[in-house]
């Protein structure tokens, strides 16, 4: 089974970064599109700081080093870019967290991971190009999103979990607009739990950066929010500077639940792992209701 993920993964990966230029859009040259194929990592958890402007809910809860600290998550309902009642959602969420218990969340809950959550938790990716398409495959729980190139939206876009995506090339950098991504009952826009609606608007924009950029954006993040997995770390990341880095510029809109829009970044460099296969299975915890889940057992075995 591995075997065969592994391979098909190889054969995506080697496809061909190449766009075609829709009407009103143009395209580089063939030659100088980025390669952002092949598996990417990053250490930490949560967004990366903007680039410039308002940025994204921050973890006010703090380990003595000044670190974020992963175990309890209370976002910082103060801010400025919170409506008032995305607001009162981080703060209850937070106050849960405080109590010591955990609040459902897609990654406890096997939920997708959307755009933008998607880059507040996976730790890594792998990017697959292909002709008139990307399709991009995150590490935890086995996500998968596909972004269309040269297109646009349906005028009556039918939501999904991932939303539609549609995606062009300006210049090196590529730009991924996503809206119609549908909201479940645990969906949230970053680890703090403000939700999903209709009306979120994500756009992303990749391009490659220096290495040593890269991992100076990398050093910088996992200071201020901890590295996931300790010392080790969670991923394996290729220490050669010469190796171009990924930075992904993420925009989001959501006029019901936020007073501005913001920005965040997401920094990666190329991860040098072993891609394994990693399943959400249901908990053996119902943290919606704070009380162990009802597992299905069998009266008698079936064999």
């Amino acid at each position: 089974m591995n075997l065969r993920r592994q391979d098909f993964l190889f054969v995506l990966t080697m496809a061909a970064a190449v766009a075609l230029p829709a009407s009103g859009q143009s395209a580089p040259n063939a030659a100088a599109i980025p390669d952002f194929s092949g598996f990417w990592a990053h250490p930490t958890l949560g967004f990366g700081p903007p680039l410039s402007g308002p940025g994204p809910v921050r973890n006010k809860s703090r380990l003595p080093s000044g670190a974020g600290n992963f175990d309890q998550l209370v976002g910082d309902y103060t801010n400025p870019i919170l409506k008032p009642e995305a607001a009162e959602i981080v703060r209850k969420k937070g106050e849960v967290s405080k109590s010591g218990r955990a609040y459902p969340d897609p990654s406890n809950s096997c939920g997708p991971y959307q755009p933008p959550f998607t880059y507040a938790m996976e730790l890594g990716m792998t990017i697959a190009p292909a002709k008139d398409h990307i399709t991009m495959l995150y590490a935890q729980d086995d996500q998968v999103r596909r972004v269309r190139l040269n297109s646009s939206h349906p005028r009556n876009v039918k939501p999904s979990p991932m939303g539609d995506s549609v995606g062009h090339w300006e210049g090196d950098t590529l730009v991924v607009d996503t809206v119609g991504i549908k909201a479940f009952h645990f969906s949230m826009v970053d680890r703090f739990g403000v939700p999903v609606t209709k009306a979120l608007h994500v756009v992303e924009r990749y391009r490659l950066i220096d290495g040593a950029l890269a991992k100076q954006a990398q050093d910088v993040y996992e200071k201020r929010e901890g590295r996931v997995g300790g010392v080790p770390g969670a991923m394996a990341i290729d220490p050669d500077l010469n190796l171009k880095g990924l930075q992904i510029h993420i925009t989001v809109e959501d006029p019901t639940m936020y007073t501005t829009t913001w920005s965040a970044t997401a920094t990666y460099r190329r991860g040098r792992a072993p891609w394994l296969e990693q399943i959400c299975a249901e908990d053996t915890f119902n943290y919606a209701e704070n009380k162990p889940a009802l597992i299905p057992t069998a009266e008698k075995a079936d064999f």
